[in-house]
């Protein structure tokens, strides 16, 4: 299968499962702090591994990632009725961390300016 294909159901997919979510899953907790980041789909389309960007501390991510694993069997069943392939394939869930990596990097950038424009106002009062 050409990974064009393979990148366009993975797409379809996503854009599936974030419906269910918003739509058909009935935590009300699910739509509005879940977001569906990226969707990858394995060569034989056997496998569909789905990463999640959850909004709220480390407990409420495992709470809500825990509702998608008990939830796992239904959305593939959606997803199979939406998505016209032979197979449906099984699905993962997996907590999409950049986000938070980004805000990490951009915090750490803003701490080394910050001690650089502090290094450079003690090297003016020093001369």
């Amino acid at each position: 299968m050409t990974r064009q294909r393979i990148l366009r159901i993975g797409e379809e997919i996503k854009r599936e499962v974030s419906d269910i979510l918003n739509v058909e899953l009935k935590d009300p907790g699910l739509g509005k702090m879940t977001s569906i980041t990226d969707v990858e789909v394995t060569r034989d389309l056997g496998y569909a591994r789905i990463y999640v960007s959850i909004y709220g501390n480390e407990e409420e991510q495992e709470r809500i990632l825990k509702i998608l694993d008990k939830a796992r069997g239904f959305i593939r069943s959606e997803v199979g009725k939406r998505v016209r392939l032979r197979h449906t394939p099984e699905i993962e869930f997996r907590l999409d961390r950049s986000m938070e990596y980004g805000a990490h990097i951009e915090q750490v950038l803003k701490n080394l300016e910050h001690n650089r424009s502090d290094d450079g106002n003690k090297n003016e009062n020093n001369h």
